[in-house]
Protein backbone atom coordinates (compact mmCIF):
# COMPACT_ATOMS: atom_id res chain seq x y z
CA UNK A 1 0.00 0.00 0.00
CA UNK A 2 1.41 3.39 -1.02
CA UNK A 3 1.39 5.64 2.06
CA UNK A 4 0.78 8.84 0.11
CA UNK A 5 -2.62 10.47 0.55
CA UNK A 6 -3.85 12.07 -2.67
CA UNK A 7 -6.67 14.63 -2.83
CA UNK A 8 -8.77 14.92 -5.99
CA UNK A 9 -10.79 18.12 -6.25
CA UNK A 10 -13.75 18.52 -8.57
CA UNK A 11 -14.68 14.93 -7.80
CA UNK A 12 -17.98 15.09 -9.69
CA UNK A 13 -16.14 16.06 -12.87
CA UNK A 14 -15.16 13.99 -15.88
CA UNK A 15 -11.40 13.65 -15.38
CA UNK A 16 -11.71 13.17 -11.61
CA UNK A 17 -14.11 10.28 -12.10
CA UNK A 18 -11.56 8.56 -14.34
CA UNK A 19 -8.39 9.20 -12.38
CA UNK A 20 -9.75 8.18 -8.95
CA UNK A 21 -10.12 4.45 -9.77
CA UNK A 22 -6.68 4.39 -11.39
CA UNK A 23 -5.13 5.96 -8.29
CA UNK A 24 -6.84 3.30 -6.17
CA UNK A 25 -5.51 0.55 -8.44
CA UNK A 26 -1.99 1.88 -7.87
CA UNK A 27 -2.42 1.62 -4.13
CA UNK A 28 -2.79 5.28 -3.20
CA UNK A 29 -5.06 6.46 -0.45
CA UNK A 30 -7.55 8.77 -2.11
CA UNK A 31 -9.59 11.62 -0.71
CA UNK A 32 -12.19 13.36 -2.88
CA UNK A 33 -13.57 16.88 -2.56
CA UNK A 34 -16.97 17.89 -3.95
CA UNK A 35 -19.67 20.43 -3.23
CA UNK A 36 -22.34 17.71 -3.49
CA UNK A 37 -20.82 14.37 -2.46
CA UNK A 38 -24.24 12.70 -2.65
CA UNK A 39 -24.01 12.91 -6.43
CA UNK A 40 -21.24 10.33 -6.27
CA UNK A 41 -23.08 7.61 -4.35
CA UNK A 42 -23.50 5.45 -7.45
CA UNK A 43 -19.82 5.53 -8.43
CA UNK A 44 -18.12 2.16 -8.17
CA UNK A 45 -15.17 3.70 -6.37
CA UNK A 46 -17.23 5.66 -3.82
CA UNK A 47 -16.83 3.20 -0.88
CA UNK A 48 -13.04 3.20 -1.28
CA UNK A 49 -12.38 6.94 -0.94
CA UNK A 50 -12.53 9.48 1.88
CA UNK A 51 -15.28 11.85 0.81
CA UNK A 52 -15.20 15.50 1.90
CA UNK A 53 -17.85 18.13 1.29
CA UNK A 54 -16.19 21.40 0.33
CA UNK A 55 -15.96 24.28 -2.08
CA UNK A 56 -12.82 26.04 -3.31
CA UNK A 57 -14.79 29.30 -3.06
CA UNK A 58 -15.17 28.67 0.69
CA UNK A 59 -11.67 28.54 2.25
CA UNK A 60 -12.94 27.24 5.58
CA UNK A 61 -13.91 23.93 3.93
CA UNK A 62 -10.46 23.34 2.43
CA UNK A 63 -8.28 22.91 5.53
CA UNK A 64 -9.96 19.67 6.72
CA UNK A 65 -9.85 18.18 3.22
CA UNK A 66 -6.14 19.00 2.79
CA UNK A 67 -5.02 17.76 6.20
CA UNK A 68 -2.35 15.10 5.72
CA UNK A 69 -2.46 15.28 1.92
CA UNK A 70 0.82 14.77 0.04
CA UNK A 71 -0.35 15.61 -3.51
CA UNK A 72 -3.51 17.42 -4.64
CA UNK A 73 -5.06 17.31 -8.09
CA UNK A 74 -6.70 20.62 -8.97
CA UNK A 75 -9.44 19.70 -11.46
CA UNK A 76 -11.86 22.57 -10.85
CA UNK A 77 -13.46 24.97 -13.30
CA UNK A 78 -16.33 27.44 -13.03
CA UNK A 79 -17.55 27.77 -16.63
CA UNK A 80 -21.05 26.64 -15.70
CA UNK A 81 -21.39 29.78 -13.55
CA UNK A 82 -21.80 31.88 -16.69
CA UNK A 83 -20.72 35.54 -16.76
CA UNK A 84 -18.05 36.35 -14.23
CA UNK A 85 -16.64 32.83 -14.11
CA UNK A 86 -13.12 34.05 -14.94
CA UNK A 87 -12.85 36.01 -11.68
CA UNK A 88 -14.24 33.01 -9.80
CA UNK A 89 -11.51 30.84 -11.34
CA UNK A 90 -8.75 33.11 -10.04
CA UNK A 91 -10.28 33.46 -6.58
CA UNK A 92 -10.75 29.70 -6.32
CA UNK A 93 -7.14 29.02 -7.30
CA UNK A 94 -5.87 31.61 -4.81
CA UNK A 95 -7.92 30.07 -2.00
CA UNK A 96 -6.66 26.60 -2.82
CA UNK A 97 -2.99 27.62 -3.10
CA UNK A 98 -3.11 29.28 0.33
CA UNK A 99 -4.91 26.35 1.96
CA UNK A 100 -2.50 23.83 0.40
CA UNK A 101 0.50 25.79 1.65
CA UNK A 102 -1.00 26.02 5.14
CA UNK A 103 -1.67 22.26 5.21
CA UNK A 104 1.87 21.36 4.15
CA UNK A 105 0.88 19.82 0.80
CA UNK A 106 3.98 18.80 -1.16
CA UNK A 107 2.71 18.97 -4.75
CA UNK A 108 -0.23 20.32 -6.78
CA UNK A 109 -1.05 18.87 -10.21
CA UNK A 110 -3.30 21.03 -12.38
CA UNK A 111 -5.04 20.38 -15.71
CA UNK A 112 -5.56 23.52 -17.77
CA UNK A 113 -6.23 24.48 -21.39
CA UNK A 114 -3.97 24.39 -24.45
CA UNK A 115 -3.50 27.82 -26.01
CA UNK A 116 -0.73 30.21 -26.99
CA UNK A 117 -0.68 32.79 -24.22
CA UNK A 118 1.08 35.25 -26.53
CA UNK A 119 -2.01 35.46 -28.77
CA UNK A 120 -5.29 37.28 -28.23
CA UNK A 121 -7.07 34.18 -26.90
CA UNK A 122 -10.62 33.75 -25.60
CA UNK A 123 -11.46 34.51 -21.94
CA UNK A 124 -11.97 30.81 -21.22
CA UNK A 125 -8.45 29.88 -22.37
CA UNK A 126 -6.91 32.95 -20.74
CA UNK A 127 -8.64 32.01 -17.50
CA UNK A 128 -7.22 28.48 -17.63
CA UNK A 129 -3.69 29.86 -18.03
CA UNK A 130 -4.14 32.48 -15.30
CA UNK A 131 -5.49 29.81 -12.95
CA UNK A 132 -2.22 27.91 -13.30
CA UNK A 133 -0.24 31.10 -12.70
CA UNK A 134 -2.28 31.85 -9.57
CA UNK A 135 -1.67 28.37 -8.18
CA UNK A 136 2.08 28.86 -8.73
CA UNK A 137 2.05 32.05 -6.65
CA UNK A 138 1.97 29.85 -3.57
CA UNK A 139 4.94 27.95 -2.18
CA UNK A 140 3.68 24.50 -3.16
CA UNK A 141 5.28 23.23 -6.41
CA UNK A 142 2.70 23.05 -9.21
CA UNK A 143 2.89 20.80 -12.26
CA UNK A 144 0.56 22.11 -14.96
CA UNK A 145 -0.67 20.25 -18.02
CA UNK A 146 -2.39 22.11 -20.85
CA UNK A 147 -4.71 20.02 -23.03
CA UNK A 148 -6.99 20.92 -25.93
CA UNK A 149 -9.75 18.71 -27.33
CA UNK A 150 -9.99 15.55 -25.21
CA UNK A 151 -11.26 12.49 -27.07
CA UNK A 152 -13.16 10.03 -24.90
CA UNK A 153 -16.69 9.06 -23.96
CA UNK A 154 -18.05 11.73 -21.60
CA UNK A 155 -15.55 14.46 -22.51
CA UNK A 156 -17.38 17.73 -23.18
CA UNK A 157 -15.39 18.43 -26.35
CA UNK A 158 -15.87 14.89 -27.67
CA UNK A 159 -19.60 14.85 -26.89
CA UNK A 160 -20.00 18.09 -28.86
CA UNK A 161 -18.29 16.46 -31.83
CA UNK A 162 -20.29 13.26 -31.42
CA UNK A 163 -23.79 14.71 -31.12
CA UNK A 164 -23.36 17.46 -33.74
CA UNK A 165 -21.90 15.05 -36.30
CA UNK A 166 -24.55 12.42 -35.64
CA UNK A 167 -27.37 14.96 -35.95
CA UNK A 168 -26.55 17.04 -39.03
CA UNK A 169 -25.97 15.56 -42.53
CA UNK A 170 -24.93 19.10 -43.51
CA UNK A 171 -23.27 20.88 -40.61
CA UNK A 172 -23.61 24.69 -40.36
CA UNK A 173 -20.44 26.10 -38.87
CA UNK A 174 -18.31 29.26 -38.61
CA UNK A 175 -15.20 29.63 -40.73
CA UNK A 176 -12.92 29.19 -37.70
CA UNK A 177 -13.77 25.49 -37.87
CA UNK A 178 -10.69 25.43 -40.11
CA UNK A 179 -8.47 26.27 -37.12
CA UNK A 180 -6.02 23.62 -36.00
CA UNK A 181 -6.39 21.30 -33.04
CA UNK A 182 -4.16 18.63 -31.53
CA UNK A 183 -6.64 16.26 -29.85
CA UNK A 184 -5.52 13.95 -27.09
CA UNK A 185 -7.08 10.70 -25.90
CA UNK A 186 -8.66 10.81 -22.45
CA UNK A 187 -6.44 7.95 -21.30
CA UNK A 188 -3.33 9.90 -22.30
CA UNK A 189 -4.49 12.86 -20.19
CA UNK A 190 -4.83 10.47 -17.26
CA UNK A 191 -1.43 8.96 -18.11
CA UNK A 192 0.24 12.36 -17.85
CA UNK A 193 -1.54 13.25 -14.62
CA UNK A 194 -0.44 9.94 -13.07
CA UNK A 195 3.09 10.26 -14.44
CA UNK A 196 3.48 13.62 -12.70
CA UNK A 197 2.64 11.93 -9.41
CA UNK A 198 5.45 9.40 -9.76
CA UNK A 199 7.98 11.04 -12.11
CA UNK A 200 9.48 14.00 -10.25
CA UNK A 201 11.49 15.27 -13.25
CA UNK A 202 8.53 17.39 -14.26
CA UNK A 203 7.70 18.80 -10.84
CA UNK A 204 7.01 22.51 -11.07
CA UNK A 205 6.87 22.56 -14.89
CA UNK A 206 4.24 23.64 -17.42
CA UNK A 207 3.59 21.07 -20.15
CA UNK A 208 1.53 21.28 -23.31
CA UNK A 209 0.06 17.89 -24.14
CA UNK A 210 -1.56 16.59 -27.30
CA UNK A 211 -1.91 13.45 -29.36
CA UNK A 212 0.27 12.43 -32.32
CA UNK A 213 -1.92 14.15 -34.97
CA UNK A 214 -2.95 17.70 -35.82
CA UNK A 215 -6.29 18.36 -37.59
CA UNK A 216 -8.65 21.21 -38.21
CA UNK A 217 -11.85 21.06 -36.17
CA UNK A 218 -13.66 20.34 -39.42
CA UNK A 219 -11.39 17.36 -40.07
CA UNK A 220 -12.07 16.04 -36.57
CA UNK A 221 -15.78 15.89 -37.31
CA UNK A 222 -15.25 14.34 -40.74
CA UNK A 223 -13.01 11.64 -39.28
CA UNK A 224 -15.57 10.86 -36.60
CA UNK A 225 -18.27 10.66 -39.30
CA UNK A 226 -16.15 8.23 -41.35
CA UNK A 227 -15.65 5.96 -38.34
CA UNK A 228 -19.44 5.94 -37.78
CA UNK A 229 -20.20 5.32 -41.45
CA UNK A 230 -21.77 8.75 -42.08
CA UNK A 231 -21.25 11.13 -44.99
CA UNK A 232 -21.08 14.70 -43.78
CA UNK A 233 -20.52 18.07 -45.41
CA UNK A 234 -20.27 21.64 -44.11
CA UNK A 235 -21.70 25.05 -44.78
CA UNK A 236 -19.06 27.46 -43.49
CA UNK A 237 -20.55 30.84 -42.61
CA UNK A 238 -18.42 33.96 -42.03
CA UNK A 239 -20.17 34.86 -38.80
CA UNK A 240 -22.52 33.03 -36.46
CA UNK A 241 -23.21 34.72 -33.09
CA UNK A 242 -21.59 32.75 -30.28
CA UNK A 243 -24.73 32.97 -28.16
CA UNK A 244 -26.84 31.53 -30.97
CA UNK A 245 -24.38 28.66 -31.48
CA UNK A 246 -24.25 27.96 -27.75
CA UNK A 247 -28.05 27.83 -27.60
CA UNK A 248 -28.14 25.33 -30.47
CA UNK A 249 -25.40 23.19 -28.96
CA UNK A 250 -27.25 23.19 -25.64
CA UNK A 251 -30.31 21.77 -27.39
CA UNK A 252 -28.49 19.18 -29.49
CA UNK A 253 -25.72 17.99 -27.17
CA UNK A 254 -25.10 17.28 -23.46
CA UNK A 255 -23.16 20.55 -23.13
CA UNK A 256 -25.03 23.35 -21.26
CA UNK A 257 -25.23 26.68 -23.14
CA UNK A 258 -23.06 28.52 -20.58
CA UNK A 259 -20.22 26.03 -21.04
CA UNK A 260 -20.78 25.81 -24.81
CA UNK A 261 -20.46 29.58 -25.11
CA UNK A 262 -17.09 29.57 -23.35
CA UNK A 263 -15.83 26.62 -25.40
CA UNK A 264 -16.97 28.14 -28.70
CA UNK A 265 -14.99 31.28 -28.02
CA UNK A 266 -11.96 29.12 -27.23
CA UNK A 267 -12.09 27.45 -30.65
CA UNK A 268 -11.49 30.74 -32.43
CA UNK A 269 -7.72 30.14 -32.25
CA UNK A 270 -5.44 27.21 -32.97
CA UNK A 271 -4.92 24.80 -30.09
CA UNK A 272 -1.72 22.89 -30.80
CA UNK A 273 1.43 21.92 -28.92
CA UNK A 274 4.22 24.44 -29.49
CA UNK A 275 6.66 23.25 -26.83
CA UNK A 276 6.99 19.45 -26.79
CA UNK A 277 8.71 19.14 -23.41
CA UNK A 278 6.09 16.69 -22.14
CA UNK A 279 7.26 13.96 -24.52
CA UNK A 280 10.84 14.34 -23.26
CA UNK A 281 9.99 14.58 -19.57
CA UNK A 282 7.38 11.80 -19.52
CA UNK A 283 8.53 9.27 -22.16
CA UNK A 284 6.54 6.55 -20.38
CA UNK A 285 3.32 7.98 -21.86
CA UNK A 286 2.51 6.18 -25.12
CA UNK A 287 0.32 8.41 -27.28
CA UNK A 288 -2.96 7.11 -28.71
CA UNK A 289 -4.06 8.22 -32.20
CA UNK A 290 -7.43 9.82 -32.90
CA UNK A 291 -9.03 6.80 -34.56
CA UNK A 292 -8.07 4.51 -31.68
CA UNK A 293 -9.39 7.01 -29.13
CA UNK A 294 -12.74 7.26 -30.95
CA UNK A 295 -12.85 3.46 -31.24
CA UNK A 296 -12.44 3.22 -27.47
CA UNK A 297 -15.33 5.63 -26.99
CA UNK A 298 -17.52 3.57 -29.32
CA UNK A 299 -16.79 0.41 -27.35
CA UNK A 300 -18.26 2.17 -24.29
CA UNK A 301 -21.56 2.74 -26.08
CA UNK A 302 -23.43 0.32 -23.83
CA UNK A 303 -25.38 0.89 -20.59
CA UNK A 304 -23.05 -1.37 -18.64
CA UNK A 305 -20.00 0.69 -19.66
CA UNK A 306 -21.06 4.29 -19.04
CA UNK A 307 -21.10 6.09 -15.70
CA UNK A 308 -24.55 6.33 -14.10
CA UNK A 309 -24.31 10.02 -13.22
CA UNK A 310 -28.10 10.35 -12.98
CA UNK A 311 -28.28 8.13 -9.88
CA UNK A 312 -27.49 10.97 -7.50
CA UNK A 313 -30.51 10.90 -5.21
CA UNK A 314 -31.57 14.39 -6.27
CA UNK A 315 -34.74 13.53 -8.14
CA UNK A 316 -37.04 10.70 -9.18
CA UNK A 317 -37.32 11.49 -12.91
CA UNK A 318 -34.44 12.65 -15.12
CA UNK A 319 -33.94 13.23 -18.83
CA UNK A 320 -30.44 13.81 -20.11
CA UNK A 321 -27.93 13.25 -22.87
CA UNK A 322 -24.85 11.38 -21.69
CA UNK A 323 -21.96 9.52 -23.35
CA UNK A 324 -23.78 9.13 -26.66
CA UNK A 325 -27.18 8.26 -25.16
CA UNK A 326 -30.54 9.84 -24.61
CA UNK A 327 -31.47 8.68 -21.11
CA UNK A 328 -34.83 8.66 -19.32
CA UNK A 329 -34.61 7.60 -15.67
CA UNK A 330 -37.33 7.26 -13.05
CA UNK A 331 -37.65 5.67 -9.62
CA UNK A 332 -40.54 4.25 -7.62
CA UNK A 333 -40.61 3.56 -3.87
CA UNK A 334 -42.74 0.69 -2.59
CA UNK A 335 -43.25 -0.63 0.93
CA UNK A 336 -42.36 -4.25 0.24
CA UNK A 337 -39.20 -6.36 0.23
CA UNK A 338 -37.80 -7.15 -3.24
CA UNK A 339 -38.24 -10.75 -4.39
CA UNK A 340 -35.63 -10.59 -7.13
CA UNK A 341 -33.77 -8.13 -9.32
CA UNK A 342 -35.35 -7.63 -12.72
CA UNK A 343 -33.07 -8.55 -15.65
CA UNK A 344 -31.50 -6.22 -18.18
CA UNK A 345 -33.12 -6.43 -21.61
CA UNK A 346 -32.61 -4.58 -24.83
CA UNK A 347 -34.03 -4.05 -28.29
CA UNK A 348 -32.33 -2.76 -31.42
CA UNK A 349 -33.90 -0.37 -33.91
CA UNK A 350 -32.82 0.74 -37.35
CA UNK A 351 -32.09 4.32 -36.28
CA UNK A 352 -30.13 3.46 -33.14
CA UNK A 353 -30.03 1.11 -30.19
CA UNK A 354 -32.44 1.13 -27.28
CA UNK A 355 -32.06 -0.56 -23.91
CA UNK A 356 -34.52 -0.70 -21.03
CA UNK A 357 -32.94 -1.59 -17.71
CA UNK A 358 -34.61 -2.46 -14.43
CA UNK A 359 -32.99 -2.96 -11.10
CA UNK A 360 -33.92 -2.96 -7.43
CA UNK A 361 -31.78 -1.03 -4.98
CA UNK A 362 -31.41 1.12 -1.88
CA UNK A 363 -33.25 -1.27 0.44
CA UNK A 364 -33.68 0.17 3.94
CA UNK A 365 -35.86 -0.27 6.98
CA UNK A 366 -38.95 1.88 6.99
CA UNK A 367 -40.24 3.63 10.15
CA UNK A 368 -43.18 1.20 10.20
CA UNK A 369 -40.89 -1.81 10.02
CA UNK A 370 -40.19 -4.05 7.04
CA UNK A 371 -38.35 -2.83 3.98
CA UNK A 372 -38.57 0.04 1.55
CA UNK A 373 -37.66 -0.93 -1.99
CA UNK A 374 -36.61 1.46 -4.75
CA UNK A 375 -37.29 0.28 -8.28
CA UNK A 376 -35.07 2.12 -10.75
CA UNK A 377 -36.00 2.14 -14.43
CA UNK A 378 -33.59 3.55 -17.01
CA UNK A 379 -34.20 3.75 -20.74
CA UNK A 380 -31.18 4.29 -22.98
CA UNK A 381 -31.26 5.25 -26.64
CA UNK A 382 -28.10 5.72 -28.72
CA UNK A 383 -29.14 7.68 -31.84
CA UNK A 384 -27.50 6.89 -35.15
CA UNK A 385 -27.65 9.80 -37.55
CA UNK A 386 -30.51 12.24 -38.08
CA UNK A 387 -33.04 9.41 -38.17
CA UNK A 388 -32.11 8.42 -34.62
CA UNK A 389 -32.70 11.95 -33.32
CA UNK A 390 -36.03 12.18 -35.11
CA UNK A 391 -37.12 8.80 -33.76
CA UNK A 392 -36.41 9.78 -30.17
CA UNK A 393 -38.00 13.23 -30.23
CA UNK A 394 -41.06 12.33 -32.32
CA UNK A 395 -41.92 9.32 -30.19
CA UNK A 396 -40.76 10.78 -26.86
CA UNK A 397 -44.32 11.28 -25.44
CA UNK A 398 -45.09 7.65 -26.20
CA UNK A 399 -41.83 6.54 -24.57
CA UNK A 400 -42.68 8.42 -21.39
CA UNK A 401 -46.18 6.97 -21.26
CA UNK A 402 -44.88 3.44 -21.84
CA UNK A 403 -42.08 3.71 -19.25
CA UNK A 404 -44.38 5.17 -16.60
CA UNK A 405 -46.95 2.42 -17.14
CA UNK A 406 -44.29 -0.32 -17.04
CA UNK A 407 -42.78 0.77 -13.74
CA UNK A 408 -46.23 1.07 -12.13
CA UNK A 409 -47.09 -2.44 -13.31
CA UNK A 410 -43.83 -3.84 -11.94
CA UNK A 411 -44.34 -2.06 -8.63
CA UNK A 412 -47.83 -3.50 -8.36
CA UNK A 413 -46.60 -7.04 -9.01
CA UNK A 414 -43.93 -6.82 -6.29
CA UNK A 415 -46.51 -5.53 -3.80
CA UNK A 416 -48.78 -8.46 -4.60
CA UNK A 417 -45.96 -10.89 -3.89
Amino acid sequence: MNPKLVLVTGATGYIANLIIPQLLERGYRVRALARQPERLNARKWFPQVEMFRGDVMNPSTLAPALDGVHTAYYLVHNMAAGQGYTSLEIESARNFARAAEGAGVQHIIYLGGLADSEQNIAPHMRSRIETGATLRQGRVPVTEFRAGVIIGSGSISFEMIRFMTELFPVIPAPTWLKNKSQPIATQNVIDYLLAALENHNGEGGVFEIGGPQVFSYQELMLRYAKIRGHKRSFILLPFIPTGFMAFGIGLATPVPPAIASALMAGLSRDSVVIHNDARKTFPEVMLIDFESAVGGAMRRLHPLEIEHVWEDGLGAVKNLKHEGFFIHHREMKINAPPEKALPLSYKKFSFGEEWLQWRVGQIANSPQGGNVTYIMQTAYFAPRGLGGFLYWYLFYPFHVFRFRRLIKNIGGKIKIK
